[in-house]
């Protein structure tokens, strides 16, 4: 990773973050993105450095090929491209791709569980309004929030047993503690009508439930050195700090890939918080190379691929209501 990279990354995020602000397009807005990435970069080149580079790239590319695989093995015809919000392969350039593939129908599914305001449905309006403008005769589909599949909910709790296991602890005894940990939002976008925050606690009730969990604790890792004023609350330093246990168990459990935010936030600067406090760390790693994951895209794909979308499954999205999205969270069709 390097500032030539890490510079034009957080542009683009920040650009983003303008637009969602109401202060887009602008010569203001873009002067100011530039300066805040400038001024971000070189902390984010150096914690990337710090874990060996991002590994985002090339999960994302084995995801794609396994998926195609999949799918083709299930008797579909089709190309399975990977498009980035922030960085190369960019959104636009997979679009192209697909169009020059020959696609009658695009798919769009961005790889987040939880649907949030910056990720799911900002990365959905950028694929609508590419095929608009390159390939409007192109049918569209979209899937937004996805974490209700029950195959999901089940992969991410063996994910968490398995982490209880290798470290012989029991989830049941009062000395051991699952936390919950989930990418922080400014609240601002949840006063706006971003739902982000219910889709949170629910997906954590839901697993608790599954892994026979009276107790546990939700923090958020925020990032309060980005514009956006107050963020989620609790904190998950805070929630940590606040844990009466011996052990806890560390769950990522907004993330389908393992990245920054895990491979530094939690698994350096987390677990120095908690070894402070005499606490034994644990951290479920993502279970993005397991097989069943990809057999949870492989179902979510599947409807959107058929003539009329499943209504047993697929719900009319809330966040993102345009005609042809769809999610796991929103209203009976």
């Amino acid at each position: 990773a390097t500032l030539a990279e890490g510079v034009p990354f957080l542009e683009r995020f920040f650009i983003l973050i303008a637009s969602l602000e109401g202060r887009m397009p602008g010569p203001e807005a873009a002067a100011r993105s530039r300066a805040l990435a400038a001024a971000r970069a070189p902390s984010l080149i150096a914690e990337y450095q710090a874990i060996g580079g991002s590994p985002l790239h090339a999960q994302a590319r084995a995801h794609a090929e396994a998926l195609a695989a999949l799918l083709a093995g299930r008797g579909h015809d089709v190309v399975v491209l990977e498009g980035m919000q922030f960085t190369d392969p960019l959104i636009p350039a997979a679009v192209d791709r697909a169009v020059a593939s020959g696609a009658g129908r695009i798919v769009a599914l961005p790889v987040y569980p939880l649907c949030g305001p910056t990720t799911t449905v900002a990365a959905l309006a950028e694929v609508a309004a590419v095929v608009r403008e390159r390939a409007p005769d192109i049918e569209l589909r979209e899937l937004a929030g996805w974490h209700r599949h029950p195959r999901y909910l089940q992969l991410r709790a063996d994910a968490v047993r398995a982490t209880a296991a290798a470290a012989g602890l029991d989830l049941r005894q009062p000395g051991t503690r699952v936390v919950f940990s989930a990418h922080g939002t400014p609240r601002r976008y949840l006063l706006a009508g971003s739902r982000y925050d219910e889709y949170v606690r629910d997906l954590c009730h839901s697993l608790a439930a599954d892994l026979g969990l009276d107790r546990y604790e939700l923090g958020y890792q925020n990032h309060a050195n980005r514009p956006g004023g107050e963020w989620t609350e609790p904190d998950i330093a805070a929630a940590v700090a606040a844990v009466a246990a011996n052990a806890i168990i560390v769950d990522p459990v907004s993330f389908m890939h393992e990245q920054s935010e895990t491979l530094a936030e939690l698994d350096h600067e987390l677990r120095g918080l908690a070894e402070a406090r005499g606490l034994a760390f644990h951290r479920v790693m993502i279970p993005h190379h397991d097989p069943a994951f990809i057999g949870v895209l492989a179902d979510l794909i599947t409807p959107l691929l058929a003539g009329s979308p499943d209504a047993n499954m697929l719900r009319r999205c809330r966040c993102r209501p345009t005609s042809g999205t769809f999610c796991l969270n929103g209203d009976p069709l």
